[in-house]
């Protein structure tokens, strides 16, 4: 996946306040931290509910203070923010089919036994997990 099409599942440039051209664009905007806005896009753009994105990024309490006092998201959360999004845009990729894909992610699999593959997405290990089966899928070696 390219760091410009991450970036539009991240909102694009109006809800990044930049463009994002190359890795290093995007390496700069996670270590500066990412808008709230970031955060409202995915959201409001389905790849992930409130409460998921809350148990993998960023609590609600921290999420709705940072927001009331218009501050961006650490760099840690901006990192787990666009790595949850990186492995979503990647599952709609590999399966083809943005609704099969999310559901798939809501599942439990079999290859990361019985593991649910966004329950995994918490840990950079388990996104890993996650990426190498999605992988697997896109060569047509199932999952």
């Amino acid at each position: 996946m390219t760091p410009q099409a991450l970036a539009e599942h991240l909102g694009g440039p109006q809800a990044l306040g930049r463009d994002i051209r190359s890795e290093l664009d995007l390496e700069d905007a996670v270590r500066y931290g990412l808008p709230v806005q970031a955060v409202e896009s995915v959201v409001k753009g389905g790849a992930l509910h409130a409460t998921e994105l809350h148990d993998l990024v960023i609590p609600r309490r921290t999420l709705a203070h940072r927001k009331r006092l218009g501050r961006r998201l650490s760099s840690e959360q901006s990192d787990r923010l666009t790595r949850v999004v990186r492995v979503v845009a990647s599952a709609e990729e590999a399966i083809g089919d943005t609704a099969k894909a999310r559901r798939w992610l809501r599942r439990p699999n079999r290859a990361l036994q019985g593991r649910r593959p966004l329950d995994l997405l918490a840990s950079d290990v388990g996104a890993r997990l996650v990426e190498r089966v999605l992988g697997r899928i896109e060569h047509g070696l199932g999952a």
